[in-house]
Formats: C-alpha cells, sequence, structure tokens
C-alpha cells in the first residue's frame, strides 16, 4: 500500500457510487482510506462482520442476524464484502423508506435467494431479529408481536397471504409502500451501536 494506486478508487467505481449512494467524492475516498486500514484486504470477511455486532450486543445472540445481513449484501456470494459492497450497505442502512432500501430487504427475508418469500423465511428473521432485542424491550412490545411467532404471522397476514403462499420482490415493496405499519414490523434497521460502528469507516 505505498504507492498512491493501492489507496485511490477507480474512476468509474467512485462514479458509480456517487450515483447510487448518498456520498460525496470526499466522502467516499476518506471511507475508502479508513476501510483499508481496517481491512488491508480490502474486503471484510463474514466472521469480520459478525464480529462487530458481538462487540456491541455481549448479552444478546446477534451472529444469526448478522449472518443475513451479510448475506443480503454478499451480492457476488464470495463470503466477503469488498468496498463497493460494505458502502451499499451502509447507504441502504441509514437511508429511508426507499425502493432502493425496500430491495435490499425483500433481499435480506429471501434466504434462499430464490426470488421469493415464504412464511418460513419471514419466521427465521424475525427470530434472528428478536435474537438481538433484550428481553425486556420485548416486554414494551405490543401484545400481537412480542414473540417471533405472533410478529412473523402479523406480518405474513398484512400481505394478505395464506401459509404456503409465496410472496413475489413487487408484491413485497408494494405492500410495504401501501401500508407503513408493515415496513415497521420488517425493518429491525441497524442496530444504532452497529450503526455508529459502521460509520466510523467514513471518518
Amino acid at each position: 500500500m505505498g504507492n498512491s494506486k493501492s489507496v485511490s478508487l477507480s474512476k468509474d467505481l467512485l462514479e458509480e457510487l456517487k450515483l447510487n449512494t448518498k456520498y460525496s467524492e470526499e466522502q467516499l475516498c476518506t471511507g475508502y482510506q479508513t476501510f483499508l486500514r481496517e481491512c488491508p484486504s480490502g474486503r471484510i470477511s463474514k466472521q469480520q462482520f459478525e464480529a462487530i455486532y458481538v462487540k456491541f450486543f455481549p448479552d444478546a445472540d446477534p451472529k444469526a442476524y448478522a449472518r443475513h445481513v451479510f448475506r443480503s449484501f454478499d451480492s457476488n456470494s464470495d463470503g466477503m464484502l469488498d468496498f463497493k459492497e460494505y458502502i451499499m450497505a451502509l447507504h441502504l442502512t441509514s437511508s429511508g423508506r426507499s425502493i432502493q432500501k425496500l430491495e435490499w430487504a425483500f433481499n435480506l427475508y429471501d434466504v434462499d435467494r430464490n426470488g421469493s418469500i415464504t412464511k418460513k423465511e419471514i419466521q427465521e428473521i424475525v427470530e434472528s431479529i428478536f435474537n438481538m432485542i433484550s428481553k425486556e424491550d420485548q416486554k414494551n412490545l405490543p401484545d400481537d408481536e412480542n414473540t417471533p411467532e405472533k410478529r412473523a404471522d402479523k406480518i405474513w397476514d398484512s400481505f394478505g397471504k395464506k401459509d404456503n403462499d409465496k410472496l413475489t420482490e413487487e408484491e413485497f415493496i408494494q405492500g410495504v409502500m401501501d401500508n407503513r405499519n408493515i415496513l415497521r414490523l420488517v425493518q429491525f434497521g441497524q442496530p444504532q451501536k452497529v450503526q455508529e460502528r459502521l460509520k466510523e469507516m467514513k471518518h
């Protein structure tokens, strides 16, 4: 990493990220320098990604959720996140109710990556989310969503689907756009401490 080329973003990648994220050229270049300092190989492994969650949630079991989030951003399925995938993860987990974010949410729930979501997949993600919520906070949830089973049922029912039905990406996005309550139910968002940790990459 002694020469300038090793710590510079390619012009094509820089333009692509400026076009598809909310970050400026300066933020992206600075973020890339920091990314390489923390990840000299230029990539984050699944284990490193999980470690971020474990560090900030020592009293919870965040690994399952971290694995699902990692999978949803590992676009080429190579078990690593490169800078592009990382920046897209940062952008999507901190943006509002954009189509991009809803597409990501669909990918998060499409566990087997077959292009549709089943009730079983909803249950799997919701269970991993509940592992991130303290028992105390779970007590404050509404009665009809204070267990993984109840919350998964509520999400599935919101889409008007039968137990054995499947949910396409178009149906998922349209359902969330039409019903703000579904968005609240399906998203956990980045846990605040993890979000702050990831944002450090930009500085």
